[in-house]
């Protein structure tokens, strides 16, 4: 049986994207930092439906812990054949009001915990037909304005998994990302009714974008259906970057 390991897990994308890989058969290990409630009903939820789920509790900023965690992972399911890189935090504001602890925080979590988590899981799943599927955003792609930092971490993102692409390619190992758009998640829930009319009407496909729509796209990059792509970013945003 193939395993998953997701990163942030708890919530909007990571838990649909955990729920959806137990429905189709795969062992779920995944990770969260702040919910304990939420990660244990999460687990809970794929072991009533028949999965197996291991959660662990960790920073992914911090190299170390991913790499504890990555054998933990190992040692409970053996195997790692899909790494999903989603742990996020968003920041608004003005550059000029963003200060040296905010722009690190949020590239250490956004862009070195993608980093972190890739180093640590890559020794294991090498020459393997494995993949990795980083979570980066549409803003990663236009950049939003009072949003630059989080908009600079997630195109480091686009930019990490191109690379990473061409490196892992002849050792078997497929890595793409997906830039979600405008989805109704907790990071959105502090938006307006009349903000998220606005951008729903941006979307060329007039409403805003559910959870389990990413995961599905995640989840067909992570699985064999495209075994011929790699260095891509799939664009889930109902057509507002285009």
């Amino acid at each position: 049986m193939k395993t998953v390991f997701i990163t942030g897990a708890t919530r909007g994308i990571g838990r649909a994207t955990a729920l959806l890989f137990a429905q189709r058969g795969w062992n779920v290990a995944f990770s969260y930092i702040k919910n304990t409630e939420a990660a244990l009903d999460l687990e809970k939820k794929i072991r009533d439906s028949g999965g197996s789920a291991f959660v662990i509790k960790y920073d992914v900023a911090s190299f170390d812990m991913c790499r504890s965690a990555v054998e933990s992972a190992l040692e409970r399911f053996g195997r790692i054949d899909s790494l999903v890189n989603n742990a996020g935090i968003s920041l608004n504001g003005l550059v000029s009001d963003t200060n040296d602890d905010d722009w690190k925080r949020i590239f250490s979590v956004n862009t070195d915990g993608v980093f972190n988590m890739c180093r640590a899981v890559i020794p294991h799943m090498l020459n393997r037909n494995c993949t990795i599927v980083n979570v980066s955003s549409m803003w990663g792609i236009t950049g939003a304005s009072c949003e630059a930092a989080y908009s600079a971490s997630k195109a480091a993102v686009i930019g990490f998994t191109k690379a990473l692409a061409k490196e892992l390619g002849l050792s078997g190992i497929r890595v793409n990302s997906v830039a979600p758009g405008v989805i109704m998640t907790d990071m959105n829930s502090t938006l307006s009714e009349d903000d998220l009319k606005a951008l729903a009407d941006e979307t060329p496909l007039g409403r805003i974008g559910e959870p389990d729509e990413v995961a599905k796209a995640i989840y067909f990059l992570a699985s064999d259906e495209s075994s011929f792509i790699t260095g891509q970013t799939l664009s889930v945003d109902g057509g507002f970057v285009i």
